[in-house]
């Protein structure tokens, strides 16, 4: 979870729980400000009371009746750097909605069979964790969220992605869902942040350690286990984390004399069990040899390869491997406990709704690309036995 500056959220972090800083009393912050030449300004007021500009302009406009508390912290900083509101911090409160939106990535039809489209819900598991994540951090900062879901494939998704960038005071958006030209120009209208895309000038990102999650994996199975036939099962081909993922896996294999892995079209799986029990099928009925482990793009798209291979009697980790990326709550309780890595799900929601409020605050980001750390763990799927061990990347 990042932890934005003293002059972010007012936010602070203990035990992994999001807590509200107590009013602070920032000598620091008070010098810097009576040093400057111009006058305190309604920033100052709220990265010294910790609370949002949103929350400073309706204490001082009366408005929507504000928490006891938050009045206070407000009063106090405004007495402690006399601050005289002016005209822009009325207009303030008006302009800002108290509204991020949130754009989901669906299954297009265009990139799935029907049978894979009909069962969307298994890859909301994932989806709800970040934006749980997400709702948290709204709830704690005063905002409401609106979420919409947008099939990349569909007739003008940025035209409905606009539309609710209109509605709100910035946007978190879930995987690749605009192309660069077309999220530049959203950029240009409010803020942005992308999860497990890629930052641009005018955008932050914040994603999971990809590449030291990926290669503390790949040199497990590599090394510890000697596996020399592998394959990489796939999500949607222009995922930046899918994209990450198998570069890092490729580079991996191509230093082990005598190791080979497969990948392509015919490996993909688009982050669904569906799509990965679908690919397992396919390739039982072409009659190609199996790899010794099949390293798969998510969590979800590993539990139906496991349990395809179930199906045709074919023992995990036996006969083939099987390991995943996420770590979802089911991955350790499953029949055969699925070797994953695990990234800090809901705590990618946080880092973005954070990260998209300091921004409509008028903060300019500490970090556009936004790395939370990951970690391997080895369970029965990949050979290791019983029970769990957390190995960190070497």
């Amino acid at each position: 979870m990042i932890q934005i500056p003293p002059d972010g959220t007012g936010a602070s972090r203990s035990g992994g729980e999001a807590t509200v800083r107590e009013p602070p009393h920032d000598g620091a912050l008070l010098e810097q400000v009576r040093e400057r030449a111009t006058a305190p300004t309604i920033y100052d007021v709220a990265r010294l009371a910790g609370v949002s500009i949103a929350s400073v302009s309706r204490v001082l406009n009366g408005q929507r009746n504000p928490r006891p508390e938050t009045r206070d912290r407000v009063l106090a900083a405004v007495t402690e750097l006399g601050f005289a509101p002016d005209g822009a911090a009325r207009a303030l409160s008006a302009r800002l909605k108290e509204v991020v939106g949130v754009v989901v990535r669906r299954p297009s039809r265009l990139d799935t069979d029907e049978d894979m489209f009909a069962d969307d819900e298994q890859g909301l598991q994932y989806v709800d964790l970040i934006n749980r994540g997400i709702e948290v951090a709204a709830q704690r900062l005063g905002y409401d969220l609106l979420i919409r879901s947008v099939d990349v494939n569909e007739h003008r998704p940025g035209e409905r992605i606009r539309s609710l960038a209109g509605k709100s005071d910035g946007l978190i958006l879930h995987d690749q869902v605009l192309d660069p030209a077309l999220l530049a120009r959203l950029a240009s209208q409010v803020p942005v942040v992308t999860l497990a895309g890629v930052p641009t000038a005018a955008t932050a990102n914040v994603h999971g350690d990809n590449q030291g999650g990926m290669l503390a994996l790949a040199e497990h199975l590599l090394h510890d286990h000697a596996y020399r036939s592998l394959a990489y099962l796939g999500g949607y081909a222009e995922s930046p984390d899918n994209i990450e993922r198998h570069q890092v896996l490729q580079a991996a294999v191509a230093q082990v004399p005598g190791a080979t892995l497969v990948s392509g079209p015919d490996w993909q799986g688009y982050y669904f069990a569906s799509g990965g029990a679908k690919v397992i099928r396919r390739q039982l009925a072409s009659g190609h040899p199996l790899p010794e482990a099949i390293l798969c793009a998510n969590d979800q798209t590993a539990i139906g390869v496991m349990a395809e291979l179930r199906e045709h009697g074919i023992d995990v980790p036996g006969q083939v491997a099987v390991t995943g990326f996420d770590d979802l709550p089911m991955a350790r309780h499953l029949r055969i406990s699925l070797t994953t890595v695990r990234q800090p799900i809901r705590d990618l929601g946080t880092a973005g709704f954070e990260l998209v409020f300091a921004m409509i605050n008028g903060r300019r980001p500490a970090s556009r690309d936004v790395v939370l750390p990951t970690t391997l763990v080895c369970r029965e799927s990949c050979g290791c036995g019983t029970g769990e061990t957390v190995r960190r990347e070497r």
